[in-house]
């Protein structure tokens, strides 16, 4: 239904800091707000698999890691496969697996060496 798709959609945003702009305009938005509902208007669906290229590049740490935990949230919770591709390294511990491409070699990382 309508009313449940705006909670829904209130929600998300709210997960992400923007339940305040849910009526603003996009040109009236930073870029990191258009790409913080970017990625709330992706996973409104309850998506069953996500891939996400450099999510958090325009956001600092805190929006970072809520975008991250939304995504993570996800995973636990509907089952979905979330893909990261990042170089932002502020949030490995919100994910449950990280492989690391280096010379076109991909290794997976251990919770061990993630910890450092």
């Amino acid at each position: 239904s309508t009313r449940e798709a705006k909670e829904r959609a209130r929600t998300l945003l709210d997960s992400l800091g923007m339940s305040g702009r849910m009526t603003a305009m996009p040109a009236k938005l930073s870029g990191g707000e258009q790409q913080r509902v970017a990625i709330a208007r992706a996973m409104i669906h309850q998506p069953s698999v996500v891939l996400a290229d450099e999510p958090t590049a325009a956001l600092d740490s805190s929006r970072g890691r809520q975008v991250m935990e939304l995504f993570r949230d996800s995973a636990h919770e509907h089952g979905a496969a979330v893909l990261v591709v990042t170089h932002d390294h502020r949030t490995l511990d919100l994910v449950d697996r990280v492989l690391e491409m280096e010379d076109g070699v991909l290794a997976e990382q251990d919770a061990a060496t993630r910890a450092t």
